[in-house]
């Protein structure tokens, strides 16, 4: 049987309480200028051609959302140097999950965003 979907995705939903705080801490985890009014119930950064947007969700139509962040990452970021990445991030006053783990292909860390929901950032070796 083939499939009506499409196989791609387009956004990765972030669920937040508060949409400016949240949209002005990710521009500064992303180095990205702010550059359209923020309004709810969402805010998309374009993450580059050919990738999914990473989209905050306020929920703020919908009285009765209670968030409820997850105990693992939601998603993974890209960086080049990892200790810097690490150090960027605690700078943001993030809490940090997990430290940097180096394993054989790749060094990872994870943290968690003003609401608790977890990110990872990875370097790759190859």
């Amino acid at each position: 049987m083939q499939s009506p979907i499409a196989n791609r995705i387009d956004t990765v939903f972030i669920h937040v309480t508060d949409l400016t705080k949240s949209v002005q801490w990710y521009s500064k985890l992303l180095g990205v200028e702010v550059t359209e009014e923020i309004q709810g119930p969402i805010y998309t950064f374009d993450m580059g051609s050919g990738r999914p947007g990473l989209t905050l969700d306020n929920h703020c139509f919908d009285d009765s959302y209670e968030l409820q962040p997850l105990n693992q990452p939601l998603f993974n970021l890209s960086t080049e140097d990892i200790h810097a990445a690490f150090q960027f991030v605690k700078e943001l006053g993030a809490e940090i999950v997990t430290e940097i783990q180096t394993y054989p292909d790749l060094s990872e860390f994870s943290f968690k965003d003003p609401d608790g929901n977890i990110v990872m950032i990875c370097t790759c070796f190859s």
